[in-house]
């Protein structure tokens, strides 16, 4: 069955790819209201291509402010055969800085073997690979090996702030066996990787005031507080001078790095060398770990954006009295993000001289990281699949970043996920001149019906067991 289908998508690549560069051309960019005519086009053709594809029950699903949810399905296998949620999104980041890109980012361009555009990566290209072999099930064997439901996210580049609201208004709509995320690479490429789990993660913002209001440099320099030169300061405190995170209780509750985690990590080869050349930066973070370890299983606290003062063309002789800044928590397992982000908060406040208020703005809460078991049926299809493909044991790894549907679906639906992206880590992701390359199609293209018939020969009571 899976070969059959494999044939035909291979069969109707061009076609594909051109629904592919489609969907690109809308600038689906989820943070931004500007955007709002580039989501709302983006949602209309996905809608328009399932109903197309023979999915049933095609809609929206909105919570009451934020970004629809894309849903489809098809349940023709029976109740003797597992239902899987197929998750993927159509919402991406900001293209910004739009000078570096070498070609327009919602203009995708075919040069060197890849697409060039913002979202081509994991967000669209293999969102595009998931739902295309569903439709190629459909149009050659009349049904799937599994019954599907696509849930479509429109809010994951802001963390998925409505999602859970969507679940609770749907819990019996998005009730399945268990879950495969379109998002999160590793599938693609040389080295066969099962990605198993993702960090949480947690945010906030918080603005520094050290006057009632800026002043001339000229006059105050010297004898009062530059707010820039506070935050600058401030934000320095969260880290020791090697890259470890110097704030009291924010590691609270997280496992302790084992001998198995390090070995599992390690099973991924990284060249630490090439990976810094890749940046153009020197080799920073805490010795005690690898880059591997320091990327996928240790907590960091970054900051995201900071900003004040005048920041226009030419210069202004000013003293800021406020600053701003923006911060990010990658979290591991076993720690709360509610935890997390008072401990840093605490730290702020502690380390806040006299003379400098301190004004926080974030929402409680976040993402828990999220692990898959070991004896996990999905975790046995896709390494049997990758194993028989590409020849070799697959390296098992998690991603640095976070995919908050993972830990959501799991708390709120019991559903455990698998993430089967097929962007590599070189991609640029998020940056400018973010690229996916056509060999990832074509591989996916290939890979997602084998995973899909291995799934099927799963009873649905296996799923619930490990639930």
């Amino acid at each position: 069955m899976s070969v059959r289908v494999a044939e035909y998508l291979a069969s109707q690549k061009e076609a594909i790819l051109e629904r592919l560069l489609t969907l690109i051309r809308f600038p689906s960019v989820s943070t931004d209201p500007a955007f709002a005519d580039g989501m709302r086009g983006a949602r209309e053709f996905l809608l328009d291509r399932l109903r197309v594809a023979g999915l049933q029950d095609v809609q929206l699903l909105e919570a009451p402010c934020g970004q629809p949810a894309v849903y489809g399905a098809w349940t023709g296998a029976g109740p003797d055969t597992p239902t899987i949620m197929i998750y993927g999104h159509y919402d991406v980041q900001p293209a910004d800085p739009l000078e570096l890109w070498q070609s327009p980012p919602f203009e995708p361009t075919l040069r060197d073997g890849r697409i060039y555009a913002r979202g081509a990566s994991d967000v669209k290209g293999s969102t595009t690979i998931a739902i295309e072999t569903v439709a190629a099930f459909l149009a050659v064997e009349g049904g799937c090996p599994v019954n599907v439901k696509l849930f479509l996210e429109g809010e994951e580049e802001v963390g998925s702030p409505s999602l859970p609201v969507l679940i609770e208004a749907h819990r019996e709509l998005l009730a399945a066996d268990a879950m495969l995320s379109a998002d999160g690479g590793g599938a693609a490429g040389k080295v066969p990787v099962l990605n198993i789990g993702c960090r949480g993660i947690t945010a906030l913002q918080f603005s520094l005031r050290t006057a009632r209001k800026d002043a001339h440099s000229g006059k105050v320099g010297g004898a009062m507080r530059n707010a820039l030169h506070e935050m600058a300061r401030l934000v320095a405190t969260l880290h020791e001078d090697d890259g470890r995170v110097a704030v009291e209780g924010f590691e609270a509750g997280a496992g302790p790095l084992t001998n198995a985690l390090r070995v599992e990590s390690a099973s991924l080869p990284l060249d630490e060398a090439a990976w810094y050349a890749e940046f153009g930066a020197v080799p920073f973070g805490d010795p005690a770990y690898t880059v591997r370890e320091r990327t996928t299983l240790r907590p960091t606290i970054e900051v995201n954006g900071m900003w004040g003062g005048y920041t226009g063309r030419g210069g202004k002789t000013v003293t800021p009295a406020e600053a701003h800044a923006k911060l990010t928590m990658r979290l591991v397992p076993g720690q709360d993000p509610a935890a997390a982000q008072a401990a840093v908060k605490a730290h702020l406040e502690g380390h806040a001289p006299n003379g400098v208020a301190l004004e926080f703005h974030f929402s409680p809460g976040g993402t828990r990281a999220y692990t898959l078991g070991a004896d996990h049926p999905l975790r046995a299809a896709a390494a049997a699949v990758l194993r028989r493909e590409k020849g070799a044991e697959p390296a098992v790894m998690r991603l640095g970043g976070t995919v908050p549907i993972t830990t959501l679906f799991q708390e709120s639906l019991g559903m455990d996920s698998l993430m089967f992206g097929l962007a590599s880590a070189d991609e640029d992701a998020h940056a400018p001149n973010e690229f996916f390359r056509l060999s990832s199609l074509d591989e996916g293209l290939r890979l997602w019906p084998l995973l899909l018939t291995e799934i099927g020969r799963t009873p649905p009571a296996a799923f619930r067991r490990t639930a």
